[in-house]
């Protein structure tokens, strides 16, 4: 396959995938206002100088919170099949710092996305999630509820600011890259749920220890409730996030991360996890996927690396 060809592959992959990702929802309903809510304010990266991260990056775990690395704590063995996802039924740490991201558009219109936990009242997503590619509107009402399984949502929160990588005006390439999102929410709910750190890994040092990452996201095609096994799962797809063990970074190019783990509409913003001295870290962002464009089936998939974290929070 030429190089033409594989970027001709990416560029579409791009817009199509983050069109599915989050501006086509997945599992959209009326909603009916009862009153005026302020939009977010909107701050891009460079004119952010004031929003501070913790400089370490660390994860931090509630002492009243048990951890565990498994995600099904409350579930049978389910067969998996030709599909590795399991439902993520556990309210333990880490699994308790990601949820699911809810906006509404300037036409009134709900979607989702998956949104992480990284400070007390900071949410980690995509660009794409809180501004349209297509139009760069913004999105008019955003809230989180973290750790939502099987459509119970435990707290819901507002967001009241949004600082974003790219408003989609760039080039492809560049919107692609800096397709991130920080939102501040209005509670500190990082101190009841914990939230997870980041480590910026060397795209070589992810490519060559494979199948040793973790994805969580709340995925529009997840779970169905007819399959075996999912039958308690009523809520719906999009309602409980799916998990998956064992998946890899499995490429880079120009600044891009490829990965092979199992996303759909409304995963875009779901970490990719690492395990780092029995500690939880986000080392790449999922935002994307690429297609064929004549069979709709599913080439690779797009993350985003995690290194404006540090530039954000005073690292080199």
């Amino acid at each position: 396959m030429t190089n033409k060809h594989i970027y001709k592959q990416f560029f579409a992959g791009i817009i199509g995938a983050i069109t599915l990702g989050a501006w086509v929802s997945v599992h959209a309903q009326a909603q009916t206002e009862t009153q005026q809510i302020k939009p977010p304010k909107f701050s891009k990266f460079q004119e952010a100088s004031q929003f501070k991260l913790p400089a370490n990056g660390k994860p931090f775990k509630p002492s009243d919170l048990n951890q565990s690395k498994k995600a099904d704590e409350a579930s049978r063995g389910i067969p998996r099949g030709i599909d590795d996802r399991i439902p993520m039924t556990s309210r333990k740490y880490p699994w308790s710092t990601i949820g699911r991201v809810q906006g509404t558009t300037t036409d009134s219109k709900s979607y989702h996305c998956t949104g992480t936990l990284i400070d007390d009242d900071i949410v980690l997503t995509n660009a794409h999630c809180v501004i349209d590619p297509d139009t760069h509107k913004l999105s008019q009402k955003i809230l989180f509820m973290p750790n939502v399984i099987n459509g119970v949502v435990q707290d819901e929160v507002l967001v009241e600011q949004v600082v974003y990588g790219t408003d989609f005006t760039d080039d492809k390439l560049t919107n692609q890259i800096n397709d991130w999102a920080l939102l501040k929410i209005n509670q500190p709910l990082g101190r009841k749920y914990g939230h997870l750190g980041w480590k910026s890994l060397r795209s070589s040092t992810l490519i060559n220890n494979p199948k040793t990452l973790s994805f969580v996201g709340y995925s529009g095609d997840f779970p169905n409730p007819k399959k075996k096994g999912y039958e308690d799962l009523t809520a719906g797809r999009g309602w409980t996030a799916s998990f998956e063990a064992g998946c890899s970074i499995v490429g880079e190019k120009s600044g891009v991360l490829y990965h092979d783990c199992a996303t759909g509409g409304g995963s875009s913003g779901g970490p990719l996890i690492a395990w780092v001295g029995e500690q939880p870290y986000i080392v790449a962002l999922n935002n994307a996927e690429i297609k064929n464009l004549a069979t709709n089936q599913d080439i690779t998939n797009l993350a985003v690396k995690i290194d404006f974290l540090d530039k954000l929070a005073g690292g080199n």
